[in-house]
């Protein structure tokens, strides 16, 4: 399996942190890798996804700080640049997407437009 080294998406400190943490609770001797990727639907068009799962045949594959990826190829140029960061406080919880594709996002942060 090739892993690609132009990474589309960046993860900040308290996200790796955070996946690491999931990962670690996964099921042992599961082959699913963190897929970044975007859907149709949400507010505003699309919305972002980020689960555990398996790779598929047309994935691409990355490791963003140590941390096995996959990417849907007709999903980059929706992702390019966007960091990913997590945030664990009173006003705030799960994870948020700065994607400079953007031209609108929702209040929620998980849907936007391009």
């Amino acid at each position: 399996m090739e892993t690609n080294t132009i990474l589309p998406v960046t993860l900040t400190k308290t996200a790796t942190e955070e996946i690491t943490r999931l990962f670690n609770n996964r099921e042992e001797g599961t082959d699913k890798m963190l897929r970044i990727g975007v859907k149709g639907g949400g507010c505003s068009g699309f919305s972002y996804v980020l689960e555990m799962d398996e790779k598929m045949e047309r994935d691409e594959v990355f490791e963003i700080e140590g941390i096995p990826c996959i990417i849907d190829p007709s999903h980059s140029m929706y992702l390019f640049g966007m960091e990913i960061d997590w945030k664990n406080g009173l006003d705030a919880r799960g994870f948020i997407f700065n994607n400079p594709n953007a031209a609108t996002t929702c209040g929620c942060g998980t849907s936007f437009a391009v």
